[in-house]
């Protein structure tokens, strides 16, 4: 990581990341590799909105002007459609096919096009607009956004098929892919080593992917995965691991590399 010059904040790319468990923002130059990467605890006993004040306020650096700045919301309620399906005034209608109402929710849509798809993700309504006042124009994605767009093109060098899980905190996120093409993404509450390999091999096994030739790709929070790997390699020949930057989270780190 390096330090940045703020008096030329406008050369530069602020990406922030909201998460229930924490905040964190990085700031890098989009022709070279100057990333300066900050983490921000969050007081649980606050709502996010409450946290976010705090944080605009005491933090110097997200008080400059940049270029662009991007904010990604860690959410589980996100669904997908398909862009063929997909109108702009039903927005709301087909996120409430998958998750019951919420008080206070502000309904947004990602479009995807490597992945010609639709995803629509719920956030805080006063967040929302604390944000908007704030950065008026931020591009706001879920999280789960740049890592589809990523394991997308990822899973086109492959002639296998591919099946990549993405840990943080006590969520798991998988995608599975066949050349590019979307087969399937979900995500799961799970604290033990058994839960996910449960669900990875459950997987694994419904859509037909073959034990010895094809991938499972393990992405994000690894190291605090224990006994995760050797149990996985006990049924499935190819486990890999992408690479981390030092503390750059793995969706920040794919948002950077998907622009």
């Amino acid at each position: 990581m390096k330090d940045i010059d703020l008096k030329k904040s406008e050369q530069y790319i602020l990406s922030i990341r909201l998460s229930a468990d924490g905040f964190s923002f990085s700031i890098h130059h989009p022709q070279n590799e100057d990333v300066s990467y900050t983490s921000y605890a969050v007081n649980s006993s606050y709502s996010m909105t409450a946290n976010v004040k705090k944080m605009l306020a005491t933090m110097e650096e997200l008080g400059h002007s940049y270029q662009a700045v991007n904010l990604l919301i860690d959410t589980p309620r996100f669904t997908l459609v398909p862009f063929d399906l997909f109108e702009d005034e039903q927005t709301e209608e087909f996120f409430h096919l998958n998750f019951p109402k919420k008080e206070n929710e502000t309904i947004l849509c990602n479009i995807l096009g490597k992945n010609n798809v639709a995803l629509l993700f719920g956030v805080d309504k006063h967040t929302h607009q604390l944000l908007a006042e704030q950065f008026p124009n931020a591009r706001i994605f879920a999280c789960i956004s740049p890592l589809l767009e990523y394991f997308h093109t990822r899973s086109r060098e492959h002639d296998t098929k591919n099946l990549y899980a993405h840990f943080h905190g006590n969520r798991m996120e998988v995608f599975a892919f066949e050349k590019g093409k979307l087969l399937l993404t979900n995500t799961f509450p799970c604290k033990h080593t058994s839960d996910k390999v449960y669900y990875m091999l459950y997987i694994w096994q419904q859509l037909g992917f073959s034990q010895e030739k094809d991938q499972l790709w393990l992405a994000g929070n690894i190291e605090a995965q224990g006994e995760l790997i050797p149990e996985l390699n006990k049924f499935i020949r190819n486990v890999k691991e992408f690479p981390k930057k030092e503390n750059l989270s793995f969706d920040l780190q794919t948002l950077m590399i998907c622009e």
